[in-house]
């Protein structure tokens, strides 16, 4: 098995509905907001190459989009998923199963390219892998998350005859080597995959924890749908995650990819930042 963090470039988005409930003169040392309250974020996935698959874990908000889209959320940075996989010696033809942890733009939005004007999967020989609780939440959005799924990114997956659907089991394996988890607190049946590499376990964060700063219990996205059971979540994990000497690889964090937990008197902190380079 190798893993390769994948960066498709940076975002910005609002500091107060990234952390909630908790006020800007605390966050605002974490992530600094610019003239416009925007902090930036990064949008980092997750390649895994294993027993002939290569499996990518999200696939940033891509570039389809109209002007006035990105006007909203500032991509930024000379990174892009082409990039990334070309800096690996990958293409995106390479690609047999793409991974979609959710289905907001900021994670899904690299699934589908425009071209001659035509919606296509943007990795044409993969296969797109959801769930159909979640497709469905994503497919009849309430009106909290549909500026969140867009039908562009999401409708052409399924008419390309390249969408399966995962069952929504705890701990089911999507491959010998990746199982999965599910939360529900940001949004409906958001998939966690839990990687065994040799002998540690790595989770890609995606949602739950957007960010190192995310980790302390209180500091929930005013996004999430369902805020209070994203709290019930994040204690659960985390407290899992440090008994088991878990890594957590972070989608969102604009500098740091990795990190490894340790008990404080504030609770349970992280310890140790790391490349995803450095521990494989």
């Amino acid at each position: 098995m190798k893993l390769y963090a994948i960066n498709a470039g940076h975002f910005k988005l609002d500091g107060g509905a990234m952390f909630g409930v908790v006020p800007k003169s605390m966050w605002n040392k974490l992530n600094p907001a610019d003239e416009n309250n925007m902090c930036n974020w990064a949008m980092r996935c997750l390649l895994v190459e294993d027993e002939g698959r290569l499996i990518l874990i999200d696939n940033g908000m891509g570039n389809k989009q109209s002007e006035k889209f990105f006007g909203y959320y500032y991509l930024n940075g000379g990174d892009t998923l082409e990039k990334s996989l070309a800096k690996y010696g990958f293409a995106k033809e390479d690609i047999t199963d793409v991974f979609l942890t959710h289905l907001h733009f900021d994670h899904c939005g690299g699934s589908i390219e425009k071209v001659n004007d035509k919606l296509v999967p943007a990795f044409k020989n993969a296969t797109y892998w959801s769930n159909e609780s979640h497709w469905k939440w994503a497919t009849e959005p309430n009106d909290r998350e549909k500026a969140s799924f867009l039908k562009e990114n999401i409708l052409p997956i399924q008419e390309s005859g390249k969408l399966k659907f995962i069952e929504t089991k705890e701990g089911i394996e999507f491959t010998k080597n990746i199982k999965l988890r599910f939360v529900k607190g940001h949004t409906e049946s958001m998939m966690l995959p839990e990687i065994k590499y040799k002998d540690k376990t790595i989770v890609y964060m995606a949602d739950l924890l957007p960010s190192v700063a995310h980790i302390p219990v209180p500091y929930v996205m005013a996004y999430d749908t369902r805020p209070l059971e994203t709290l019930v979540e994040k204690k659960s994990f985390l407290n899992e995650a440090l008994e088991k000497d878990f890594i957590l690889f972070f989608e969102h964090d604009r500098e740091i990819e990795c990190c490894t937990l340790h008990l404080t008197e504030k609770g349970i902190r992280s310890k140790e930042t790391l490349k995803l380079e450095s521990i494989l």
